[in-house]
């Protein structure tokens, strides 16, 4: 598994810990995809399939509500790529699991990555011939 380079800030009332990372292949296409799309969001359902692996979307373009956590927010500003200006700004990107799925995974940190592939037709990376997948790992 390659090493996260971002680490989301706290979200949960409460909670002073990540539950959630990114790669550095996840950093580098969610710039690709920000730069094509603008401001970003992920959301994990757990539904089946596509529905199992992390969803990206225009930030606001899915709808989230009391059926949601919102699990932490990345800034992905920390790892500017080569060649971006380094001052862009914040460049948040909010992570959310529907409520059903973060009682199954409430005791697990969970890290984006990315691998090669075509995910779900409706998140923004499927014409990238790549799709983010969900390694987790418990809580110590």
């Amino acid at each position: 598994m390659a090493e996260s380079t971002i680490e989301a800030s706290a979200a949960i009332p409460g909670e002073d810990f990540s539950r959630v990372a990114l790669t550095a292949e996840a950093v580098e296409l969610l710039w690709q995809l920000w730069r094509r799309h603008g401001p970003l969001m992920f959301h994990q359902s757990g539904g089946c399939c596509d529905g199992s692996s992390p969803m990206c979307y225009p930030a606001g373009e899915l709808l989230t509500g009391d059926a949601d956590v919102l699990l932490g927010i990345f800034d992905i500003a920390d790892d500017v790529p080569t060649g971006e200006a380094a001052d862009v700004g914040p460049q948040p990107v909010e992570f959310w699991m529907s409520r059903e799925q973060f009682a199954y995974w409430s005791h697990t940190h969970l890290t984006v990555d990315v691998v090669s592939g075509r995910g779900s037709g409706f998140s923004l990376e499927a014409p990238e011939g790549k799709r983010f997948l969900i390694r987790s790992r418990l809580f110590e």
